[in-house]
């Protein structure tokens, strides 16, 4: 058992596949930071148990019966109503911020994937992924990075270059310094905030905090979100 002082990231696992979710589970609980909280087998389930539940990390997949994954990651990602500013004796405690979601996809290039990331999904993986980089993928994202692959990168600018027009720009864009629309761009790219350093000729550290600026400015709840808003604004050319 983990040590009750630790932070236990609790996952929620959502797949109408029983044997898929007995895998999972039994990857998941052979560590000693995860747990699976809860299982669903579809997308009504999910949302429910994402709210009801003390839950992290959603691992979603996406065609179910009922409601498919890409509405449950939309309506799970949704901001959550404020909290009352002086709640009654006895009432709820705050409400806790939503989990992330991770897609789980069986192709690399499913046509799911951008959907998935529109919806507020921080990230994807493909069901199969070696069990240390499932776990290892929880854990970064739990930990507020996100998993978002140069492949996924190439998808984002093939879908936004078939579109006639970008959308209206982001009016909090107009808030970035210069250097902040350059690591913008770069992580937009699909570059790691190494390759950003380098690139750009500045410290891992300062990469870092121009990331948090940017994400702090934007309201973006992770760079998968960030990038997002950089497509549709047209920064990409």
């Amino acid at each position: 058992m983990p040590d009750t002082d630790d932070h236990v990231i609790a996952v929620l696992l959502v797949d109408d596949d029983d044997l898929m979710r007995a895998g999972l589970r039994m990857i998941i609980e052979q560590t000693g930071d995860l747990i699976v909280a809860a299982e669903a087998a579809n997308g009504h389930d999910a949302i429910a148990l994402a709210r009801s539940e003390p839950v992290d990390i959603v691992l979603m997949d996406v065609r179910m019966p009922e409601l498919d994954g890409i509405e449950a990651t939309r309506q799970i990602t949704a901001p959550a109503p404020e909290p009352l500013a002086d709640p009654p004796a006895g009432g709820r405690p705050p409400l806790r911020p939503p989990p992330r979601v991770i897609i789980l996809t069986t192709f690399e290039l499913d046509s799911y994937v951008f959907s998935g990331l529109r919806a507020g999904a921080s990230g994807f993986l493909l069901k199969r992924t070696p069990p240390e980089q499932l776990l290892d993928g929880i854990r970064t994202v739990a930990a507020g990075d996100s998993l978002l692959s140069p492949s996924v990168t190439r998808r984002l600018i093939e879908e936004f270059a078939r579109r006639p027009a970008a959308e209206p720009a982001n009016p909090r864009l107009a808030g970035l310094t210069d250097r902040e629309r350059e690591v913008l761009i770069a992580m937009a790219r699909g570059w790691s905030n190494a390759e950003i350093a380098d690139q750009l000729f500045i410290a891992d550290n300062t990469v870092k905090t121009h990331v948090k600026r940017i994400l702090t400015k934007l309201d973006a709840r992770d760079r998968v979100q960030a990038v997002v808003m950089a497509y549709e604004a047209g920064l990409m050319g």
